[in-house]
């Protein structure tokens, strides 16, 4: 995944200005900053849920430009090689985990049905709910809905795994549960991105980090360099997370 020159601005304020980002294949990357740096911005704009107002995206398939109005068929091939996690999970309350999990393989991917509950079955063991297949959502902790929704991402089949903050509404023992689920993804060799405010996540999970503050890359580089780093903006980012 290449993008180049991203810029997104809401009226006046500018969110992206210039982001530059190569993510290599199979590799987890791990977006930080302090809370309106574009962390989560730049993750929309990667799936096209924001469009950016300048820049180009490249997936593999050759170059995008992005700005304006992109025609839908651009918009569904970017968005067909990235499947987004939310922080609020966004699981359909009237579908079961096998129901939220097999929807989209059935409409998306044209699989029959039979097929896509098998698929989904064996990703909701891989998540660790084989149990919890027939189960609805309100009957589910916030940890087990993560994680139905983790399976259902793996349900399209992506090139490229994106997460916001996948762990931030949830206390610290189902964050965990999570937490392992991502690090056996990354263990496999998926390609993740990762927003968070998890230094442990990214000292336990990342290959990389991307430190982003008001816009702009300011540092990019393995967990070594950002966990060691010098720099007065990351140690204070370091100090104040750390603390929390």
């Amino acid at each position: 995944m290449r993008l180049t020159g991203i810029r997104k601005t809401f009226g006046e304020l500018v969110a992206l200005d210039g982001v530059d980002l190569e993510v290599p294949r199979g590799t987890t990357t791990v977006l930080l900053g302090p809370s309106g740096s574009g962390k989560s911005t730049l993750l929309r704009c990667i799936n096209l849920l924001e469009t950016p107002d300048a820049g180009r995206i490249d997936l593999g398939d050759g170059p995008v430009d992005l700005g304006g109005i992109l025609p839908r068929r651009t918009v569904r091939q970017v968005r067909s090689r990235s499947t987004m996690v939310f922080q609020q999970f966004n699981l359909f309350p009237h579908l079961t985990a096998l129901g939220n999990v097999a929807l989209a393989p059935v409409h998306a991917r044209g699989l029959s049905r039979s097929a896509a509950d098998e698929l989904a079955r064996g990703l909701l063991a891989k998540v660790g709910l084989a149990e919890k297949a027939d189960a609805y959502p309100d009957r589910l902790s916030g940890g087990q809905q993560q994680r139905v929704a983790i399976a259902r991402a793996l349900a399209m089949d992506p090139d490229f795994l994106l997460f916001d903050e996948p762990t931030s509404a949830l206390d610290p023992e189902l964050a965990a549960e999570v937490v392992a689920v991502l690090a056996d993804l990354a263990a496999e060799d998926r390609t993740l991105v990762v927003v968070t405010h998890s230094l442990a996540f990214a000292r336990r999970v990342a290959d990389r980090v991307v430190f982003l503050e008001d816009g702009r890359i300011v540092q990019d580089g393995s967990p070594q360099d950002f966990f060691e780093s010098e720099d007065p903006r990351l140690r204070r980012f370091r100090d104040v997370v750390g603390s929390v």
